[in-house]
């Protein structure tokens, strides 16, 4: 007799944390377990219970959250559960179960507890489309929808085949990456510079919180962003008081204001001598340094492993914990290959002069781009994976093994109460069906203000280049690539097959859209267009909707692989909704910047072409005008609503002439950096108002690459960027254009250049700064001078403008341009 189970409690589940031994059978689950059904919070009505390895619900809770219907057979003691064309079978203390006409063999069998059957969590979610994802550190899992979330790779013998279907088999490479030094010690510590350290500790603490609160209302210049209101990284930063500068792998910290009385107060260090510093966070409690480190596998800790004998990188996230008292001990996994991690320790900042570490939290992976908005910071890294031994057939069990053992990514975050690294299984690695790449794309983010909430870390079987954010969507690209088969003649024998020919790739951009919350981050779409974006510039967000411009073919190529040039716009589902294609054919783009409705393309080969193009209807992007002007501009700036400022290269063409002289080819040699004030107010016919043209060919700035190199400030008038000048000599009027058009400039000045900027005036340059003494101009050479006095950084508070290089903070009046005061730094 078959009776149908009252179906009227909610779903009732509960994880382990990854890495340490197994609980025995029936062991209850803690209660701060947290759980989501596609997104939202659902309340424990029971404690589920391990059986082995496996996590076992109460089938009523579940089958009613998840809309499956059960029957249960009391006679064969047999419980059947459908949804659509869906069906499983399980038996009461078997472990042999049916999905659909298939038999499986469970890990663990459906029980009996206080009087409810217990069933395998993951086998009864995962039959009915549904996917389940574990976060072993904050112990909290989801269930999703497959048709609202990503299917996860589940074993170490489906990511193998996932990887030949991606054609990973076609090109067995072993990913070799240049690593640091090898790890010493794990911390960092925090050391008192010596020009300091004569200086009483209270006294020093008095004085800085005294200037700190007279200088409070100081108005000072921020790291120049994408997006308002989501900061990025910078190698300094100010807060209106102190300066934070990363400077030879540490972190100095100088009372900035006021001006005369600057000087360093701390030098923050690191007792990781593989830690590699990038680039800084600060607000009004916390500073952040993101870089990377490495280990040797041998030398990371992973919590003791008890429980069953397959190693913790290829069990299921459910075979895993560190909740126990056992997870304490710690063991180290004699693998022996080199990881390299990218790191972020947080820093309490209290009164500047005893900056305490308070967090530190890893990815395994090369970093990427990081972002923070309010008190979240989010994290992106890559992975690289060795796919030559699972794949090579001649491969022994013991490099398969061991190969398995490397192939799933890790962190760790020392909120958690333990310096373990978490390894994230197979059951919990997503991936993106028809995208596959032998690379993991880490996406993690935190909440500094939420010291108890542990790292949020998704990972992904794919890669990411690019990122930009908005305040509450993240997208990361990558590029795929498709190589092109060209049919070539056909043979002469009709049992020969046919020759081909393998030409250019075609690439495709693929986005992965993530919605970011307090420190929470969840994957929530992607799309695919045509061609490869250049930058984080490339890409914007605008009331729901994502637009990116993007080059397809290649600059120089001819037919269908000319390079061509397009914008797409993509709806909240990340669909294409609208697009131009085919702009500028020969050409590629060069730089690209979003103003509400309007973009701004810039396309170079041999001139610069500025495209105004409107998106007001995101289904009927069109090109409202353009411009064409020699030279190119890397990075464009907005000034107001209708005018932009354009930073690149001058350029000179030359024709030459090659045989009869009807083939005629015409080359762009590029010049000095060049600015350019643009007026759109007429978008049919943009125009350049002013341009100013700064040394010869050779000149370089950071800011033609590094957006964060600009010091810009509409309401002061004031523009301000590091550049490295080269001259030319103007007075060889013999060589020919081609050639004086070719020839470099000698070195002649390093440092800031200081404009005030208007709409009346255009460009008028009020000053220099430089770090070079005289002696040192002696001594440069042809190309530059002394690296560590090479101005990289200018800021503002208030009134003095401040330069940062490797040897040397200068402030300068910015009024009179008059120096005030230069320390070297330690």
């Amino acid at each position: 007799m078959k009776k149908v189970l009252p179906l009227a409690c909610l779903l009732a589940v509960t994880l382990f944390s990854s890495g340490a031994s197994m609980p025995s059978a029936a062991t209850e689950i803690q209660p701060e377990i947290g759980l989501s059904l596609n997104g939202q919070a659902v309340a424990f009505s029971s404690r589920p219970v391990m059986e082995g390895n496996s996590i076992m619900v109460p089938l009523r809770d579940l089958s009613e959250a998840l809309g499956v219907q059960v029957d249960w057979n009391e006679g064969g003691q047999t419980a059947s559960a459908a949804k659509g064309e869906r069906s499983i079978k399980l038996t009461l203390d078997s472990v042999q179960a049916t999905r659909g006409d298939q038999p499986v063999t469970l890990e663990a069998a459906p029980k009996l507890e206080d009087g409810k059957l217990f069933v395998p969590l993951r086998f009864f979610s995962e039959s009915f489309d549904f996917n389940v994802y574990w976060d072993g550190m904050n112990k909290t899992v989801a269930i999703y929808d497959a048709d609202q979330s990503l299917p996860t790779v589940g074993s170490i013998e489906h990511m193998v085949e996932l990887l030949k279907e991606s054609g990973a088999s076609d090109n067995l490479t072993m990913k070799a990456v240049a690593m640091p030094a090898m790890k010493e010690k794990s911390s960092a510590s925090v050391t008192s510079d010596s020009a300091s350290a004569s200086t009483p500790a209270a006294a020093m603490r008095e004085q800085a919180q005294t200037e700190a609160k007279a200088n409070v209302k100081a108005e000072y210049s921020e790291t120049n962003v994408q997006v308002e209101g989501v900061d990025e990284a910078d190698i300094i930063k100010t807060d209106g008081s102190y300066i934070y500068q990363m400077n030879k792998n540490r972190v100095i910290i100088t009372a900035a204001y006021p001006a005369d009385q600057m000087k360093v107060v701390q030098t923050v260090a690191f007792e990781d001598k593989s830690f590699r510093a990038s680039e800084l966070y600060i607000d009004d409690k916390y500073m952040v340094v993101v870089g990377s480190t490495a280990y040797r596998n041998d030398d990371r800790a992973y919590p003791a492993q008890s429980g069953p004998a397959a190693p913790a990188s290829v069990q299921s996230s459910e075979q895993r914990s560190v909740s126990s008292p056992a997870a304490q001990k710690m063991i180290m996994q004699p693998i022996g290959s080199v990881v390299s991690t990218t790191k972020a320790i947080v820093y309490e900042l209290g009164d500047r002069t005893n900056v305490k570490k308070i967090r530190e939290a890893e990815l395994e992976g090369h970093y990427v781009s990081s972002r923070k908005v309010g008190s979240s910071l989010y994290l992106v890294a890559n992975k690289g994976l060795n796919v030559y031994p699972l794949l090579r057939k001649e491969s022994s069990a013991e490099e398969r093994q061991k190969a398995a053992a490397e192939a799933v990514p890790s962190y760790r975050d020392s909120a958690s109460g333990s310096e373990a690294f978490v390894k994230i299984g197979f059951e919990d690695i997503r991936y993106f069906p028809k995208s596959v790449q032998p690379n993991y794309l880490m996406v993690a983010g935190l909440n500094l203000d939420q010291p108890e909430q542990k790292i949020d870390v998704t990972s992904y079987l794919g890669s990411g280049n690019q990122v930009y954010a908005s305040q509450k969507q993240l997208y990361v690209t990558t590029e795929e690539y498709t190589s092109v088969v060209q049919p070539m003649a056909e043979s002469e024998s009709i049992a020969a097959p046919k020759k081909i020919r393998i030409g250019p790739s075609e690439t495709n951009s693929v986005i992965y859209k993530f919605a970011m919350d307090q420190g929470k981050v969840l994957y929530t779409g992607r799309g695919k267009v045509p061609g490869r974006a250049l930058n984080q510039f490339s890409m914007d967000e605008y009331n729901g909707y994502f637009r990116i411009a993007t080059t397809k073919g290649f600059a120089g190529m001819e037919g269908e692989f000319t390079s061509k040039n397009n914008m797409y716009v993509l709806d909240d589902a990340m669909n294409i909704a609208g697009k131009i294609e085919d702009i500028a054919p020969g050409e590629q783009i060069y730089s690209v910047r979003y103003a509400g409705n309007r973009a701004y393309m810039v396309t170079f080969r041999t001139v610069d072409p500025l495209f105004v193009i409107d998106l007001k209807e995101p289904q009927q992007p069109k090109i409202l005008g353009k411009l064409k002007i020699p030279g190119y501009s890397n990075y464009l700036h907005p000034y107001d609503e209708n005018h932009l400022i354009g930073f690149g290269k001058d350029a000179v063409e030359v024709t030459n002439n090659y045989g009869s002289g009807e083939n005629q080819n015409t080359v762009a040699y590029y010049q000095g950096m060049k600015m350019a004030m643009f007026d759109v107010s007429d978008v049919a016919n943009p125009k350049e108002l002013y341009s100013e043209t700064i040394g010869g060919r050779g000149t370089e700035s950071e800011l033609l690459h590094n957006h964060k190199a600009l010091l810009f400030s509409k309401e002061k008038n004031l523009l301000a960027f590091p550049v490295t000048v080269r001259e030319t000599n103007s007075a060889n009027g013999t060589a020919s254009k081609a050639d004086a058009a070719s020839q470099y400039g000698q070195f002649a000045f390093q440092g800031a250049y200081v404009y005030n900027i208007d709409l009346s005036g255009g460009f008028k340059l009020k000053g220099k700064i430089t770090h070079l003494t005289s002696d040192d101009y002696m001594k440069a050479g042809q190309y530059m001078g002394p690296v560590g006095r090479s101005i990289e950084r200018i800021l503002y508070i208030g009134d003095i403008l401040y330069t940062a290089s490797q040897q040397v903070l200068k402030a300068t009046d910015a009024s009179s341009m008059q120096d005030v005061k230069s320390i070297d730094l330690p």
